[in-house]
């Protein structure tokens, strides 16, 4: 059942852009880890620059910077 967050700065992406996005997203794990369409899930979260530290460093990358697999080229 995998789920995928994608937080982002601000985009003002359409609705039709961020279905498009979800179902590419969605298309890769089908192929790597051969899950099912009804088993995924896609958020996708837009967080204000000035917030990216404290609501998302902060809490999801900076705590598992061992863990990443693919590590930020930036540190906060």
């Amino acid at each position: 059942m995998p789920h995928v967050a994608v937080k982002y700065y601000p985009r003002n992406l359409s609705e039709d852009v961020k279905q498009a996005l979800a179902n590419e997203i969605c298309d890769v794990i089908k192929k790597y880890l051969h899950s099912e369409d009804r088993a995924l899930s896609v958020a996708l979260t837009e967080v204000a620059p000035e917030r990216w530290k404290e609501e998302v460093y902060d809490v999801e990358i900076g705590p598992e910077l061992e863990n990443l697999t693919k590590k930020p080229g930036y540190t906060l």
